[in-house]
């Protein structure tokens, strides 16, 4: 399937595995059309089981990985960036009635989501190359760095900045990936495709 995708007809069976994805069980999805910048995202790949809720606002990088079961609430607009992977069971959620539907009550579903009390609302946004394991979530108005690791079953509720591993409940930064990286910075394999140049000329520095 993969040598199809990369054919001149990869357009079209792009289009037959999204629409054989809904009765099928999970598998990868190759192609991503990104309603926001309207491209076609070539070399992404969303697994048949994940759920995008509101498609228009999620602005979806080329190069990402969206695995099994994960759910992406886009509500409130999702952002992410290239080369990103989003593990199995991940959670990106844009809005949270977690005061609001105490302090509305039974009126909680009458009243206009803009004018609940309470309700919480916010983008997020994850930056490019970065890994997020499986069984995270990440809640409302948070924004990720580039090139950070968020360990598996973190719960992030505050943003954090570029290069960090975050890991825990809640979230915290335990580390720096660029650290972590640096052993292979000699590799010409490294040199040639690393995906932060600026990194590497700084070490180099």
């Amino acid at each position: 399937m993969r040598i199809l995708y990369l054919s001149p007809l990869g357009v079209v069976a792009s289009i037959l595995q999204n629409f054989v994805a809904v009765f099928h069980r999970p598998f990868m999805v190759y192609g991503y059309y990104n309603r926001v910048t309207r491209k076609n995202n070539k070399f992404t790949r969303i697994s048949s089981s994940a759920t995008i809720i509101d498609r228009s606002k999620l602005d979806m990088g080329d190069n990402t990985w969206v695995w099994h079961h994960s759910i992406i609430d886009a509500s409130n607009s999702v952002k992410i960036g290239n080369g990103c992977q989003i593990g199995a069971w991940v959670g990106i959620f844009t809005h949270s009635s977690t005061v609001a539907i105490r302090l509305l009550g039974e009126r909680y579903i009458c009243i206009d989501k803009d004018e609940r009390l309470g309700y919480k609302r916010g983008p997020v946004e994850i930056g490019e190359y970065t890994f997020v394991g499986a069984s995270s979530l990440i809640l409302p108005g948070v924004k990720i760095g580039k090139g950070c690791i968020i360990g598996a079953g973190c719960i992030l509720s505050k943003s954090v900045p570029d290069y960090s591993i975050v890991a825990g409940n809640p979230g915290e930064v335990v580390g720096e990936t660029t650290r972590m990286d640096s052993k292979y910075f000699d590799e010409k394999v490294v040199q040639e495709n690393y995906y932060d140049k600026e990194v590497l000329r700084r070490y180099r520095g």
